[in-house]
């Protein structure tokens, strides 16, 4: 009896659901919730000053990575890294981000979750890939300032950190620090997934979590 791949391939397929369950929609929320824990605890330290805030970007990322994942384990059809995109895209936009910067966030988790689909949900470089795009809309807060940089910073969110802290910020955020900072969030979210993954396989697959 020869084999047929074709068959095992429309097999599989139609054995994974196409429709968001229960199951999906918790996933969501507990790694969504894992993933902007991590990310906004670190962001507190930005506080310290204007160059703080710019280098723990990649810190973010790197430490986000190994949730988001994990959580790519837990995906089996398109649509459920999207929502999670839209989940994390909302938070920041009650949070004080921008449109513009939430709609690219959202753009970011579609995208992430097409490279997952086309790698079956189930290919370690496509998840590698899919978070490094995905990771590309930590840049997103950075991209009204080339649109109205004085309106960027007249929002209720900056008023708060008061003036010499915007001053500070705005004389550091130059085309080519901004320039830098978009090839380090790339950079770091590459790296980021491929510890994320190691770490996968080292820990929580032994585990049996993964």
């Amino acid at each position: 009896m020869s084999a047929n791949p074709q068959g095992d391939q429309t097999a599989s397929a139609a054995a994974r659901p196409s429709r968001l369950s229960a199951r999906d929609l918790l996933s969501v929320a507990i790694f969504a919730v894992i993933f902007l824990v991590v990310v906004w605890a670190i962001s507190m330290l930005g506080v310290i000053s204007p160059l703080v805030w710019l280098m723990v970007t990649p810190l973010q990322i790197i430490a986000a990575a190994i949730a988001f994942m994990l959580f790519l384990t837990r995906v089996r059809h398109l649509g459920v890294i999207s929502l999670f995109g839209l989940v994390i895209a909302l938070f920041f936009l009650l949070a004080g981000n921008s449109l513009l910067s939430s709609a690219v966030i959202a753009a970011m988790g579609v995208v992430a979750d097409l490279i997952c689909r086309a790698g079956g949900y189930h290919s370690k470089w496509a998840s590698i890939w899919a978070y490094t795009v995905f990771s590309l809309a930590f840049f997103s807060p950075f991209l009204p300032l080339f649109i109205d940089r004085e309106g960027y910073f007249a929002t209720a969110t900056w008023e708060s950190m008061g003036q010499e802290y915007i001053d500070a910020t705005n004389k550091l955020l130059t085309g080519p620090v901004l320039c830098g900072l978009a090839v380090a969030i790339a950079a770091s979210g590459f790296v980021g997934a491929l510890i994320g993954s190691a770490t996968l396989r080292k820990h929580f697959v032994r585990a049996g979590l993964a």
